[in-house]
């Protein structure tokens, strides 16, 4: 009784995991994870202005949190 579970049990977990590794061959066959040009279009076409929003962006949280640290009551 407990050797025909273990076989089944065996059998199925073979056959999912073969499904499984056969729609992740298939998919990288596919291209489904084929994204290296992204990240390097993503750096070409970013704008001066975008940069520069994103640094003056960064200031405002860096004196805001500045700010917070020397209204924060002392002990």
């Amino acid at each position: 009784m407990i050797n025909d579970t273990l076989l089944m049990m065996l059998i199925v977990g073979l056959v999912v995991s073969f499904a499984i590794l056969a729609v992740f061959i298939w998919g990288a066959k596919g291209g489904q994870f084929d994204d290296s040009r992204k990240m390097m279009d993503g750096l070409l076409f970013d704008g001066t202005d975008d940069l520069n929003d994103a640094v003056k962006k960064e200031e405002k949280v860096k004196k805001a949190k500045e700010h917070k640290k020397s209204e924060a009551p002392k002990k």
